[in-house]
């Protein structure tokens, strides 16, 4: 008989080539899909299991997006909203590379600024400062606005 929390695992095929992101917070696959940039027109396959029992969380979500390897800026995007996540790159079906997402101090370019008058949204980078991961709350360092979770635009 299949142990019920193996049986997610047995339901998703492994990939060759692409990344594996783990331990996201229940019901915020789609969302870290949407900020990844991954939408109906991506080319690889991807598979999102939901609601995957985890003894350390309760439950969680897992991606798996073939033929995609993610770069630092879209990991530090996608660590606002699953601090706790792991990245797995995957190559020839073997883990080669096992990242634990961090919150960075600063987010530049990453995400815009809230404030619709800001300098950064008509010329320069954003460069929001990390104050709390957990919750949310971000710090502009032009015009040195406060924000949560709900203003910021992925």
């Amino acid at each position: 008989m299949i142990d019920p929390k193996e049986s997610a695992y047995l339901k998703a095929k492994k990939i060759e080539t692409g990344t594996v992101i783990d331990h996201v917070p229940k019901g915020m696959a789609l969302k870290v899909l949407r900020v990844l940039g991954i939408e109906d027109d991506f080319p690889g396959t991807v598979t999102v299991l939901m609601n995957v029992p985890s003894s350390h969380y309760g439950f969680k979500d897992i991606i798996k997006i073939e033929g995609r390897l993610l770069a630092k800026k879209e990991i530090a995007k996608m660590a606002l909203m699953a601090p706790a996540a792991t990245v797995n790159t995957i190559q020839n079906f073997t883990v080669v590379d096992k990242y634990v997402v961090q919150v960075p101090s600063v987010l530049e370019g990453v995400v815009m600024c809230p404030n619709p008058t800001c300098i950064t949204r008509s010329e320069g980078t954003p460069r929001l400062l990390v104050e709390n991961a957990s919750p949310v709350r971000l710090r502009c360092a032009y015009c040195e606005k406060v924000y949560g979770d709900k203003d910021i635009t992925y």
